[in-house]
């Protein structure tokens, strides 16, 4: 697929109004995704797990408009009118109106809710954007009259990239891949894809139990620490070294090979958080109780031989990733010594999701 490809002949129907509801998951980055060149394409190319109970849902009500007046829109976030996202929206819309030449026809409606803290570092633009494309995409197809669900999905991916980058892993599960990559066939950087080769049945069901050491607004954003990569001394060797790790990757989804998972996990999320404490300006985002939660997790695993471990988005909180069969034995960890270090003791529990879902 080209970038032309997703641009639509003229409409052959028409549509009033109406609503879609759509509900979207979070993701969290196995190797990770940090730099971008224009348009939103990534620097290097990534995979995720899908989350389940993390999610946002979208209802997106429309009405025609009488005259051409630009976009025209509200956004409303757990049922609070919120201008201060009008801006990214808005970002958005032109971003994708060359795709999506309806948009300045109709007044929205957004309405969205999130199953977890705004802007925690669990990507809510992730799992936002993601759901608000799919409602995009719903009106397209009822203007279209006909479109399969492979094409629905692939442009909802390649609509939610130009929102959130990472939005584009969001639609699918359990594994996605987005960004270009020699050993993975049917890759591109305009979308996401599942994941299409082999997976040991030790990752089925795979168990994130999410830390909120920091529930506050970042510190930074993504787009901002994205940015930041433009000029970093150590960046063409971070890009070629998540090419590499993505390539050892394969190899340990379809062997079952743990102890190599959790080497190149907890790597790769320390090499993020070390690639924005380099940078110039810098930033540590992490937080004491992070590291005070890593340092558990490493002896808990020294002593009990246990396959938990941790990875991080751009944020304090911690991800604890494990095999479902330790559920019991990971989960009274977690209770007994790091929740402590949780703001409020607070903590998520989710696991490995299938995508989105139409509601």
């Amino acid at each position: 697929m080209i970038i032309q490809d997703f641009i639509p002949q003229p409409y052959p129907k028409s549509i009033k109004n109406g609503s879609f509801t759509w509900s979207s998951p979070s993701n969290i980055a196995l190797v990770k995704y940090w730099g971008k060149k224009q348009d939103q394409i990534p620097e290097n190319p990534s995979i995720s797990f899908t989350l389940n109970n993390c999610k946002t849902t979208t209802s997106l009500s429309f009405s025609e408009l009488e005259s051409d007046s630009g976009y025209s829109f509200e956004v409303f976030l757990d049922g609070e009118k919120k201008d201060d996202f009008k801006p990214k929206i808005e970002t958005f819309f032109k971003r994708v109106e060359a795709y999506l030449p309806f948009l300045k026809d109709y007044q929205f409606k957004i309405e969205t809710v999130n199953t977890f803290p705004h802007s925690s570092g669990i990507a809510s633009s992730a799992s936002g954007m993601s759901a608000l494309a799919l409602c995009l995409m719903s009106i397209e197809k009822e203007l279209i009259g006909d479109i399969s669900q492979e094409d629905f999905i692939q442009k909802a991916s390649f609509l939610a990239r130009l929102g959130s980058g990472s939005a584009c892993r969001s639609l699918e599960g359990d594994l996605v891949l987005w960004g270009k990559h020699v050993d993975i066939e049917g890759s591109s950087d305009l979308f996401g894809v599942k994941y299409p080769y082999e997976v040991h049945q030790d990752f089925q069901n795979y168990q994130d139990t999410i830390l909120l050491v920091d529930k506050g607004e970042k510190q930074v954003s993504s787009t901002v620490g994205h940015n930041l990569m433009h000029g970093h001394p150590f960046a063409a060797e971070r890009f070629k070294q998540a090419n590499t790790n993505l390539s050892a990757m394969v190899s340990i989804l379809k062997d079952g090979d743990l102890d190599a998972f959790v080497a190149l996990v907890e790597s790769e999320a320390l090499t993020l958080h070390a690639m924005m404490m380099t940078s110039m300006p810098y930033f540590i985002l992490m937080k004491p109780n992070t590291l005070e939660i890593i340092n558990k997790i490493w002896a808990f695993r020294r002593l009990s031989g246990s396959k938990v471990c941790f990875t991080l988005d751009a944020g304090a909180n911690v991800h604890v990733l494990y095999p479902e069969r330790e559920k019991s034995v990971v989960m009274e960890f977690i209770q007994n010594e790091l929740v402590a270090f949780c703001q409020k003791g607070q903590y998520i529990n989710d696991k490995i999701g299938f995508g989105a879902k139409q509601s």
